[in-house]
């Protein structure tokens, strides 16, 4: 075994390995405990049937691993008054991480029921995997924790997440080796090079490896440690290995490894502080190899268990029924000797404790895991400096994003000293015209600097990786810490993270019910350079589908906005800054666009969610509307727009009213979302009985989805984005997908009882224009100029030659 000795020389004496390993013995009996008891949790008298769970759930092989990395935690954060939490990569063993949590008490206090005693004890085993219970996994339910033990790959993009701008935070992260066979995590060791020495904390990655996943054995643990480590060494990292299965001298390793870590994080932080060398450093990294289910069961029915993947869930099947293993439980149990862990009350021994921290410093009862309790209000300034001025709808352009980008300069400017805000995204924080932050901020990096580079910064909070995965991670770990984010991205390659969102959305619906779990700030996606407007680049950048996904999920966490100008852009983004734990998601153009909303009208709409513009219209308010043309998105709701001034021109007697929709849950019924209308607010809308054309930025069918329950549902007619998409014209992009203005005008006529007859003229002139559409762009490659020279006008439209 190699021993890796701390820089002053000195090592733990024997009494206090005899400390750390009571501590976990206590830590592996609670594990094994909550997988298999339900009552006699002391073991004061025989196992019998009775005492066994009927269902039998949860993880054992990964859990000593993580005892023995909370054991020595502990020792280091008590021994040097640390601030540090833990981040644990395998959290489907949660056993462990809830086992230590109860014996150092955050488990008590945040669940008083659960006490300190061998009553609280029996519950902490009753309730694990228990229907009423708590998961299996780690979840918001266990204290210290910000990262949900479902999906495995995200543990270490969450641990930098939460060290950046903590910089007397010390990040532990454990992560398995089946998850560093993930994609996600293959990357997150990159993240190294964006940790400032200077404002940040630091990440302690342990790479725990016993050998195997569910049924296979991992990659990395099959590696020859000379291969492993000049692996690690070429993602930056110094490693310390500790290899072994005898506990004495894995206690004494571990805790040389932790000491000589330390000692290196402390001297490069101390170094950058005080003006030292700029290079990136080089940090430490502890690689852990271990037994799978060290300490379990060495052979269960004549096969192998410890150190296989036999060990991975529940080693020891049928303990009610077979009376064999119901005798291996309970010598494997009193293998830890429980009566030396435990007193009379059932309490955890002085002994047990004595390598625990105090107060806050435990690691289930961090305030960093509870970002909440530090989330300050962020400082968003006055809307009126940054808003256009519209005197009419239409008759200016501005690039929406362009605008924002003013914004959240002067948000960056205003966090420059607290540092609690932070611009993530895969490369495109100009390319998506946010450039302007780089007027408060540069982007965050630690790798050499070249005389071509721009805007580079090692101290930057603007954070740019090609990776969607690890900017959500970052993102998430840096918002349950307490701190504030947007997350800027293309529409369609934002579906690279649906499934850390779907986490991310659990966790925030589940901490809503934990009154100890304090809110935090709102997870905030733009999405740009969207479909509509991708017609550059092609097919492969054409997708607005992640507004469904989102949607699909729990009603009182997630929003989706679709503002249709700069102004409407601003007052959504000032709403979704300022909120708590919501996952916002804005989709917005980045290409000059109408301005359609002064910014007290675009308040207002954005406050109503969805609501007439009166001045598109020709309503008179002595009948209702014979047709509702309906728009959500910057680009439907320009073509609505422009039909509606068709039909103004072509069919000057039809009352058509024009509904814009910012917030799409509106369109949802009120009791299925909270920002949904009532059937009288929808009626009253969009009527009963009248044609309702609607043009919707992303898929037409989310729309129906949304409103099938209405009165009028049945003469809803939604055109949007179907899979039409191309490297072509933008207007084509439109006429493809049939979303165009000429095909929404055919729609009315078609749809408007007896207007087909009448207005058969009308309907041909429209075809004709989308017929001259296709000729015009194959010979000249752009849009025709009564498309591409349109504008608004109070009165109707100006066009250069319409039909």
């Amino acid at each position: 075994m190699r021993r890796n000795k701390r820089s002053d020389g000195t090592s733990p004496t024997d009494e206090e390995i005899d400390a750390l390993d009571a501590h976990w013995r206590a830590a592996n009996y609670l594990a094994v405990g909550q997988i298999y008891l339900m009552d006699n949790p002391l073991l004061r008298k025989p196992l019998e049937p009775e005492h066994i769970k009927p269902r039998l759930l949860g993880h054992w092989g990964t859990s000593p691993g993580l005892n023995l990395v909370h054991t020595h935690l502990n020792r280091v954060v008590r021994n040097r008054g640390l601030d540090a939490m833990c981040v644990w990569g395998p959290g489907h063993g949660g056993p462990a991480v809830l086992a230590n949590s109860w014996l150092e008490g955050s488990y008590s206090e945040v669940y008083p029921d659960v006490s300190r005693d061998e009553e609280g004890m029996t519950r902490l085993f009753r309730q694990f995997s228990f229907p009423g219970g708590v998961p299996s996994h780690v979840a918001p339910e266990t204290p210290g924790s910000i990262h949900e033990g479902g999906e495995l790959g995200y543990s270490l993009a969450h641990a930098y997440g939460a060290a950046l701008d903590n910089p007397d935070l010390l990040v532990a992260c454990v992560i398995g080796d089946g998850e560093a066979e993930t994609g996600p995590l293959a990357a997150s060791w990159h993240a190294n090079k964006f940790l400032d020495p200077v404002h940040d904390g630091a990440v302690l990655p342990i790479l725990h490896l016993n050998g195997y996943k569910i049924a296979n054995p991992t990659v990395l643990a099959r590696l020859p440690e000379a291969e492993l480590d000049e692996l690690l060494r070429g993602y930056g990292h110094e490693p310390l290995h500790v290899t072994g299965d005898d506990p004495r001298q894995v206690h004494r390793a571990m805790a040389a490894a932790m000491d000589t870590a330390l000692d290196r994080i402390r001297d490069v932080q101390r170094e950058a502080r005080d003006g030292g060398p700029a290079e990136r450093p080089r940090w430490p990294v502890i690689v852990l190899r271990t037994p799978k289910g060290w300490t379990g069961p060495a052979e269960v029915d004549g096969l192998p268990v410890e150190g296989t993947w036999r060990s991975h869930q529940v080693p020891l099947p049928g303990v009610r029924e077979n009376a064999e293993h119901r005798a291996q439980l309970e010598a494997w149990l009193r293998s830890y000797r429980p009566e030396e862990l435990f007193g009379d009350d059932g309490a955890p021994s002085a002994r047990v404790l004595a390598c625990v921290p105090d107060g806050e410093r435990r690691l289930g009862a961090t305030p960093h895991a509870n970002g909440g309790l530090l989330r300050r209000d962020l400082p968003v300034p006055p809307l009126e400096r940054f808003a256009v001025p519209v005197e009419e709808p239409g008759a200016t352009r501005h690039e929406p994003t362009g605008v924002l980008g003013d914004l959240l300069e002067a948000v960056m400017d205003a966090t420059a000293d607290r540092r609690d805000f932070r611009l993530v995204g895969p490369d495109e924080t100009a390319s998506n015209r946010l450039q302007a932050v780089y007027g408060a901020s540069g982007k965050a990096w630690q790798e050499p600097l070249l005389k071509t580079d721009e805007h580079l910064d090692r101290h930057g909070r603007v954070m740019e990786i090609l990776s969607e995965h690890i900017c959500q991670g970052w993102l998430e770990g840096y918002l349950l810490t307490g701190r504030h984010g947007l997350f800027s991205c293309y529409e369609a390659f934002v579906h690279i993270v649906d499934s850390m969102v779907n986490q991310h959305i659990k966790w925030l619906r589940t901490s809503r019910a934990l009154p100890w779990r304090a809110p935090i700030a709102s997870l905030n996606y733009l999405l740009t350079s969207h479909v509509w407007r991708q017609d550059h680049n092609g097919f492969s950048h054409q997708d607005p589908g992640f507004v469904d996904h989102v949607l699909n999920k729990s009603p009182e966490v997630v929003r989706v906005y679709l503002p249709p100008d700069a102004n409407t852009l601003l007052s959504v983004a000032d709403h979704a800054l300022r909120s708590r734990d919501y996952v916002n998601v804005i989709v917005a153009g980045k290409q000059p666009c109408f301005d359609w909303l002064s910014l007290d009208e675009a308040r207002a709409h954005c406050a109503r969610g969805a609501g007439v513009w009166e001045w598109a219209g020709t309503e008179d308010g002595t009948r209702e509307p014979d047709v509702v043309l309906a728009c959500a998105g910057d680009v439907p709701t320009q073509e609505v727009l422009a039909a509606a001034s068709l039909l103004r021109r072509h069919l000057p007697d039809l009352a058509v009213r024009v509904v814009n929709v910012v917030d799409m849950t509106r369109l949802m019924p009120h009791e299925e979302h909270p920002h949904g209308m009532t059937d009288g607010e929808y009626d009253a809308l969009f009527t009963t009985d009248r044609p309702v054309i609607f043009g919707y930025h992303g898929y037409p069918w989310l729309v129906h989805r949304l409103a099938y329950r209405r009165a009028g549902h049945a003469n809803l007619h939604v055109r949007g984005y179907k899979e039409m998409g191309t490297t072509t014209t933008p207007f084509d992009m439109v006429v493809r997908n049939d979303l165009d203005r000429y095909r929404l005008v055919m729609d009315v006529i078609d749809r408007v009882p007896g207007l087909g007859v009448r207005a058969v003229g009308v309907r041909q002139a429209m075809a004709d224009a989308r017929t001259r559409h296709h000729s015009w762009i194959r010979e000249h490659g752009t849009d025709m100029p009564e498309v591409a020279d349109w504008t608004w006008t109070g009165s109707g439209a100006r066009r250069a030659d319409a039909p």
